[in-house]
């Protein structure tokens, strides 16, 4: 038997309805095509991990080993995944960033954005029913983060109807009773 830490992956807030941020992030919702609010407040923790990191690092002397390695390693992460922008790669900037600036990388944002969905729901229901591919590889979370140099490859699944593989299944019965009708004729 293996033992294992489980930590929260979200963090509720500590004031449960306070009505500016419950509209902030019900417009954040609505906005990207999340769930529930515990998708927001999950990057809420992410971010306020990352912060409190780079907030640990900025109080070290600048030419501090650890701090020059740490951070070097934060800003390189949040680099290659398209959080942060190569101009900006610095600790300061770190402090800066926002829940919309993780929200942007998630692959339900992406597949809207390039095209490939209507809408935003539309993104999050073609993820869910396994029509997207990132590279080689079908991905149905849409809370994926997509780094900056696969963004690039996300494109239909090669066995789904829209990326020309087999019909569905609706489409294969109307083709079915079409035939049969032309047969009878």
């Amino acid at each position: 038997m293996t033992l294992r830490n489980y930590s929260k992956t979200y963090k509720v807030p500590r004031r449960p309805f306070e009505a500016e941020r419950m509209d902030q992030e019900l417009k954040l919702i609505g906005q990207y095509g999340l769930r529930n609010k515990k998708e927001i407040w999950r990057i809420g923790l992410i971010l306020s991990k990352i912060r409190r990191a780079a907030r640990d690092l900025l109080t070290l002397d600048e030419k501090n080993s650890r701090r020059l390695f740490e951070g070097n390693a934060l800003i390189r992460r949040l680099i290659r995944i398209g959080v942060l922008d190569e101009s900006k790669a610095k600790l300061d900037y770190v402090l800066g960033l926002k829940i919309e600036d993780f929200l942007e990388r998630r692959l339900q944002t992406q597949v809207f954005k390039t095209g490939l969905a209507k809408s935003i729901h539309h993104a999050r229901v073609l993820i869910r029913q396994r029509h997207i591919r990132v590279g080689k590889q079908i991905v149905n979370i849409p809370s994926f983060v997509v780094r900056l140099d696969s963004q690039k490859h996300i494109d239909f699944a090669l066995n789904s109807p829209y990326g020309g593989g087999r019909a569905g299944r609706v489409k294969r019965k109307r083709l079915a009773n079409a035939s049969e009708e032309e047969a009878d004729e």
